[in-house]
């Protein structure tokens, strides 16, 4: 059954509730019905939840006896019709399996009901959430989804280095100014991390006042584009087409820049450069967002936060307990070093120890950099892609 959900600011949405049979010849149908439903009704430009008893799981982890190890026909055939409607499993709180025997001589779970979702569902509704209850008197478990789940807000967010900062014109020096402005020698840990903390505060500053907003940017120079286009038809003149031939170089290099960052964001290292799969790598963005986003803590007593002040709460306590507590007091190590030698008959040449100590040379170093994965090495090399201009102090540290 397929229905149409018009909902308040937002895109109306397709949503199907499908109730699968028990014999396998019988699913068959369902999912050529599937199928041309979704080439019907264009699915894949709009919003879908397809939701309900499928009768079958598609990974062996779905099931809880360890006697069911592998993937069988079936198992594959449900794959890879959700691959062919582009859909996947909303981010669900709850039990891992959905539908249990009932039966306490034959215990056997298996997660039978799915709440699925296309990559358009997730872009107009990207905090959506699905909650799968406690069954009570069924055998299945059923499922709540709340479309406006609100995500917890965080405080602020980790720096990371962007793939398109080392295609400016002036990145390198950006770098080089800023290692000297934190001192010329770095001989510590400690002033390793302040003239990194000076660096950061300097690319952050060059991305937001060049690439910031970079889907907007890319935008408004296309209509910028478009418009001059217009005026060097109308009144042709060198003014025109230069100012032409400008915007589209200007429009072409945001084009990139804009790809870079979602190819960066999607993790996709597969696809060539060039193909400016913008949109693919966009939602597939959106999809990492939505799986990886953390919307609630469950406690050891199997209670749900989603509070965002208690979840940082929580959040900080459980880690301060793993790493630092405040009473813990690390163990004084007495043992002679010899005790710690004769672990091992392993030991060093003179030969390994000395080239343990030696400062490698530039060549050396641009050698290892071109044994290096050819998206890293591009990550790495736009920051040191001159070595005869940076310092010899970062030069021996890298």
């Amino acid at each position: 059954m397929t229905c149409l959900l018009a909902l308040p600011n937002s895109r109306p949405v397709y949503y199907t509730a499908v109730y699968a049979s028990n014999l396998s010849s019988e699913r068959v149908d369902l999912l050529a019905d599937l199928i041309n439903l979704h080439s019907m009704l264009d699915l894949d430009g709009n919003p879908w939840i397809l939701g309900g008893d499928f009768n079958q799981i598609i990974s062996p982890m779905e099931h809880s006896s360890m006697d069911v190890n592998t993937t069988d026909n079936l198992m594959y055939q449900l794959r890879d019709c959700f691959l062919q409607l582009g859909v996947f499993d909303l981010r669900y709180l709850g039990p891992q399996h959905t539908w249990t025997k009932n039966r306490p001589e034959d215990p056997i779970a298996k997660k039978l009901d799915r709440l699925l979702v296309n990559s358009s569902l997730v872009a107009s509704l990207p905090h959506a959430l699905a909650t799968y209850l406690p069954p009570l008197i069924s055998d299945h478990t059923p499922c709540l989804i709340d479309l406006a789940y609100q995500l917890p807000q965080a405080g602020t967010k980790p720096f990371k280095l962007q793939n398109y900062l080392t295609k400016h014109p002036s990145f390198a020096q950006h770098v080089y100014d800023a290692w000297l402005r934190a001192g010329s020698e770095c001989l510590t840990l400690t002033q390793l991390c302040w003239k990194l903390k000076v660096i950061k505060r300097d690319l952050k500053q060059l991305n937001r006042e060049n690439y910031s907003k970079i889907q907007e940017r890319v935008s408004e120079t296309y209509s910028l584009l478009q418009h001059v286009q217009v005026q060097a038809l109308q009144n042709p003149s060198t003014t025109t087409f230069e100012a032409e031939r400008d915007l589209h170089q200007r429009w072409l290099f945001l084009r990139e820049i804009e790809e870079s960052y979602f190819r960066q964001k999607s993790r996709i290292n597969w696809l060539a450069e060039g193909d400016l799969n913008t949109t693919y790598f966009h939602r597939i963005c959106q999809t990492r967002e939505s799986l990886n986003a953390i919307r609630a803590f469950l406690t050891a007593a199997g209670d749900w936060i989603t509070d965002p002040t208690l979840m940082s709460i929580h959040e900080v306590s459980h880690f301060t307990s793993i790493l630092g507590p405040h009473y813990y007091t690390p163990p004084q190590i007495t043992s002679h070093p010899y005790w710690f030698a004769e672990l091992s008959s392993f030991q060093c040449s003179p030969v390994h120890a000395q080239q343990m100590v030696t400062v490698p040379t530039a060549e050396e170093i641009r050698g290892l950099y071109f044994m290096l994965n050819p998206i890293k090495l591009r990550d790495r090399m736009g920051l040191h892609r001159d070595f005869s201009r940076l310092p010899g102090k970062l030069l021996a540290l890298k």
